[in-house]
């Protein structure tokens, strides 16, 4: 994949399966934590440009991330996620811009979103299990499988938009 160019193949449906292990993980989190705590980042290189991934489990173009780690700082928890979903490390510390109620996944969820200037990929994130495809985009040139949240969030950033309270 050109890492400059958005794909425009439709994202792969989530099959009954994964969305009924992805239902177990969530029921098995609400018992054993309580709550819910995730991290995702806007990862922006040198260029300006954004860092996305495309799970395999869910469609679409998704900022990284993931949960927090029972033992885990938050600022950890963006470092590993990040170099675990895109091979990139950090440039300037993370800065938090928001934390968002996650009522789509639970009535116990909540996600810090962090943006990232400046990070480097060591090299480029080749596909698995979990990742599909990942790159750089500019902004005005995200995929057009982008999620709608993801937009919202870069609209955000950008201060075309108020932060909201709810992911």
């Amino acid at each position: 994949m050109e890492q400059d160019k958005p794909q425009h193949a439709s994202p792969p449906t989530r099959n009954l399966a994964a969305r009924a292990l992805t239902r177990i993980a969530h029921v098995y989190f609400a018992l054993a934590r309580g709550m819910t705590m995730g991290v995702r980042a806007a990862c922006f290189d040198e260029a300006g440009r954004v860092f996305l991934v495309r799970h395999s489990y869910v469609p679409g173009w998704h900022l990284p991330g993931g949960g927090i780690e029972r033992g885990e700082t938050a600022l950890e928890a963006v470092a590993k996620e990040i170099r675990e979903e895109g091979n990139l490390a950090l440039g300037a510390p993370p800065q938090l811009l928001q934390v968002y109620f996650n009522k789509q996944t639970s009535r116990r969820d909540h996600v810090l979103l962090y943006r990232c200037d400046g990070v480097t990929q060591a090299e480029p994130r080749l596909k698995d299990h979990e990742i599909v495809e990942a790159g750089f985009f500019a902004l005005d040139a995200l995929p057009a499988t982008t999620t709608a949240a993801t937009r919202r969030r870069l609209e955000e950033i950008a201060g075309r938009a108020p932060f909201a309270d709810c992911w």
